[in-house]
């Protein structure tokens, strides 16, 4: 799908697809087909869809990770259409062109938590990405930087000590988001922010991201398998499946123009949600969604 935006989008994406080459699979697979989408400055878009829908290709191609391997290593790679990241052509992009477009975006992943190195204290990991641009920046300086973005993930300072296996799963999760943000990113990309996260503080670590995004007007893009969390935090909502956008804009208007069959049923479970909710029951995830896992 080719869309119409402002040649000024921190993002925008004309019929973009994107396939996997994998040496254990007998043929290319594409993950997303004809993918329109555009991101203006200072502006959140969620992305939402079932499990295999594409919504973590979408994120890993933004941040500018398609085309980043060898071949057969199952890295995603964009085989059609026009991906510009703050103007800049992703598409068979070279390595210097890459490195400008990642410079200016903090990424996320799925198992942002999980890749926190365990050799290193909290703070180190917070701070790697300062030192893996500028080896010779100041530490005091690094640390005044960690020590206001843990702050701002509402995280106590005396975390910074401490090495990532003595926290929640949740705390890492939050350590792993103030480690994409440390360099004050101008758009942030992530995938499932609030994975792992206790439900009773997930308000609230929401609500800090959104308040940090407010304050520092950087884009961003985050994706999740919960509708009550893309809700919390995004006013305009991408509905993604089978690999393409079915649906585009604010959760209450998704209705209005003879809707895709997913959508429907997404708004529909928006509906059951606020009746569960008003009753005093949790809230469902989403069309297809697994069911949560206890978290610490």
């Amino acid at each position: 799908m080719t869309i119409g935006a402002p040649s000024g989008c921190a993002v925008r994406a004309d019929d973009l697809s994107v396939h996997y080459r994998s040496n254990g699979l007998p043929a290319e697979v594409v993950a997303l087909h004809g993918v329109g989408l555009a991101i203006r400055p200072g502006e959140i878009v969620g992305v939402i869809g079932e499990s295999g829908a594409g919504k973590s290709t979408l994120a890993a191609t933004i941040a500018g990770l398609a085309g980043t391997g060898r071949p057969g290593e199952g890295v995603p790679e964009i085989c059609g259409g026009s991906l510009r990241v703050f103007g800049r052509q992703l598409r068979r992009a070279g390595r210097r062109t890459r490195d400008a477009v990642t410079l200016r975006v903090g990424y996320l992943p799925q198992d942002g938590a999980e890749r926190l190195a365990p050799d290193l204290t909290v703070a180190e990991n917070v701070a790697e990405p300062i030192y893996q641009r500028d080896r010779r920046f100041e530490i005091p300086a690094a640390t005044d930087a960690v020590a206001t973005m843990i702050d701002a993930m509402r995280l106590p300072l005396s975390v910074m000590d401490k090495s990532p296996y003595q926290l929640s799963s949740g705390q890492r999760q939050r350590v792993a988001l103030a480690r994409a943000l440390i360099l004050d990113p101008a758009l942030l990309v992530a995938d499932e922010p609030s994975r792992g996260v206790d439900p009773a503080v997930r308000d609230t670590v929401l609500d800090a991201l959104r308040d940090l995004q407010h304050e520092r007007e950087f884009s961003a893009l985050v994706v999740s398998s919960e509708l009550a969390v893309i809700e919390r935090i995004a006013g305009r909502v991408v509905v993604l499946h089978d690999g393409m956008v079915v649906g585009d804009g604010p959760l209450d208007g998704l209705l209005a123009d003879d809707p895709d069959p997913y959508v429907a049923d997404l708004v529909r479970l928006r509906e059951r949600q606020r009746r569960r909710m008003a009753e005093g029951d949790g809230p469902d995830r989403g069309p297809g969604a697994p069911a949560p896992k206890p978290t610490r």
